[in-house]
């Protein structure tokens, strides 16, 4: 049985504890990506069906906070607005710092920062990459951006994994670019489950489908996959029922890292 996820912090872990929230300790650093704790219910537009598996407290304290947009609550609820703002450090699109406010900081896709490492061996780089929200002849806003601008984010060290975290990217082309950039990627943790909205793009996924995130992993050349983004809201028409035969068609089933919301789905050593 997998180890649960709670305040105690790995050397390095990844997992998922529901939606699209993912917690990454790394480097003496704990990193929660697109946080939502909101109870299931109404949000907007949108359904949320499932809680998260490890609440707020449950986490312990974070030291940064990646948002990769805060337009859609499905990405970042009410609750975790509120625990985005309060973290040390707040990364995100330079579209949605606006939303968000002086605690954020945002990026434009390729931007790097650095961070301090938490255990005091150097820094640790954070670059913003590339995200497409949508079918690639979808109608773009006035920024030029298909359903919002969103952001994806590569971390990366000295004797440290290398870790994409593919934020909303619907766009197998759009993870050619990063890969042609990047490389290599240790872990892969990718945002699929097919989102679908009537009223946007006649209901073609927002998302990755399942072969796509199949597709985009052979493109990466990721030695390990995580999948999130899945289960937990009506408007994911794809989960976990149709990734892992995808990959196991792509003959990549022997990347995949499966584990249930809350559990760690990768756990070892950093080098």
């Amino acid at each position: 049985m997998s180890e649960r996820i709670s305040s105690q912090r790995q050397e390095f872990g990844i997992g998922v504890i529901g939606g699209p929230t993912t917690v990454v300790d790394i480097a003496g650093l704990r990193f929660v990506v697109d946080p939502t704790f909101d109870e299931p219910g109404p949000h907007a537009y949108l359904t949320k069906l499932e809680g998260p598996a490890v609440d707020e407290a449950g986490l312990g304290d974070v030291d940064v906070v990646l948002v990769s947009h805060a337009a859609h609550p499905d990405n970042l609820d009410a609750k975790g607005k509120e625990y985005a703002l309060a973290a040390k450090t707040l990364l995100t699109g330079v579209n949605s710092a606006k939303l968000l406010g002086d605690n954020a900081r945002g990026l434009e896709a390729w931007e790097t920062i650095t961070i301090p490492r938490g255990d005091g061996d150097g820094d640790l780089t954070v670059q913003a990459v590339p995200a497409e929200h949508g079918p690639s002849d979808g109608d773009r806003d006035d920024s030029g951006y298909i359903n919002s601008q969103v952001i994806g984010f590569v971390l990366s060290g000295t004797d440290l994994p290398t870790v994409y975290l593919s934020g909303d990217n619907a766009s197998v082309r759009v993870a050619a670019e990063i890969a042609n950039k990047v490389q290599p990627i240790d872990v892969a943790v990718l945002f699929a489950g097919a989102a679908r909205v009537a009223a946007k793009f006649d209901g073609r996924p927002l998302t990755l489908t399942s072969e796509r995130a199949a597709a985009v992993a052979a493109v990466l050349g990721a030695k390990t996959v995580l999948p999130a983004h899945i289960q937990g809201w009506a408007h994911f028409s794809e989960g976990i029922d149709t990734f892992r035969p995808a990959f196991d068609d792509a003959g990549l089933a022997h990347v995949l890292a499966l584990a249930e919301p809350g559990e760690w789905n990768v756990v070892g050593k950093q080098s």
